[in-house]
């Protein structure tokens, strides 16, 4: 946002934001703590809102707590029902109807999204292509779903698909239950990271990332290369995440993705 040059607040969340973060923040309160937020922003005189980061799923009866702040019980309810998208969704009507509307990152730094082509000094070879392919396939049809933004796809095959856990734990299980050859040894340097947003979704919320740490997160995982979706994935630290890559030997590979709703 400095680098915008646009005047701006930073409130982050309790338990969700990094220790760096909160030390930059103008203020931090608990994630159901409706009230507040919405009383700081008035404060602030906030003319939109945008939305970074991630966080979970607040149960139901920890939401409870924020019901003052609902019409009624099916509002509640409805905001809490389906998946994240819907989720996300049904906040953006929330902000907006209370007069606060909702801007992308992308539309605040649009040299944030993922441009097509390789990014680095390593390319894909013609079986990762493959791979990629198919993990493209796989997103595109678990889109309706609202199941997750990435999945990692080895010499054909799917090994791990994101969850509410997020990219980061699901690197983690493909470390663990990685292909193995025999006597134990893992593969090294097999499967990619393929990462898009969902068909349909909104723009302005819950972007698919990437940074130095999913580069560090993929090497651990033994993975080849990671490629993301061009024009609507996000790559934080570019240059860092880039030399990273490049240092670990993955390649970083942006690919044309479309999230209308209609195959391209």
């Amino acid at each position: 946002m400095a680098r915008c040059g646009r005047a701006h607040r930073l409130l982050a969340f309790r338990g969700f934001a990094e220790r760096d973060v909160r030390r930059r923040a103008d203020a931090v309160i608990d994630l159901l703590d409706v009230g507040r937020a919405l009383g700081t922003m008035r404060g602030w005189g906030a003319g939109a809102v945008t939305l970074a980061g991630a966080v979970t799923r607040p149960n139901p009866a920890a939401a409870l707590g924020a019901f003052a702040y609902f019409r009624n019980r099916h509002e509640l309810d409805d905001l809490l029902s389906g998946g994240d998208d819907h989720v996300l969704r049904r906040v953006v009507e929330r902000l907006e109807a209370r007069g606060f509307p909702v801007v992308g990152v992308h539309d605040l730094a649009p040299s944030l999204l993922a441009k097509e082509g390789a990014y680095g000094r390593v390319r894909p070879a013609p079986e990762d292509e493959a791979s990629i392919a198919v993990g493209l396939g796989l997103l595109r049809d678990l889109s309706p779903h609202d199941v997750g933004q990435a999945a990692v796809v080895a010499s054909g095959h799917v090994t791990a698909v994101e969850g509410p856990e997020g990219t980061d734990r699901m690197l983690d299980r493909a470390r663990r239950f990685s292909i193995r050859r025999p006597f134990g040894r893992p593969v090294v340097g097999a499967g990619v990271l393929v990462k898009a947003a969902k068909r349909g979704q909104d723009m302005r919320v819950d972007l698919p990332t990437i940074g130095p740490r999913t580069v560090e997160n993929a090497a651990r995982a033994g993975l080849r290369g990671i490629a993301i979706g061009a024009g609507s994935t996000l790559v934080l630290e570019e240059a860092r995440t880039v030399a990273l890559a490049d240092q670990l030997e993955l390649y970083l590979v942006g690919v044309p993705w479309s999230i209308g709703r209609e195959d391209p």
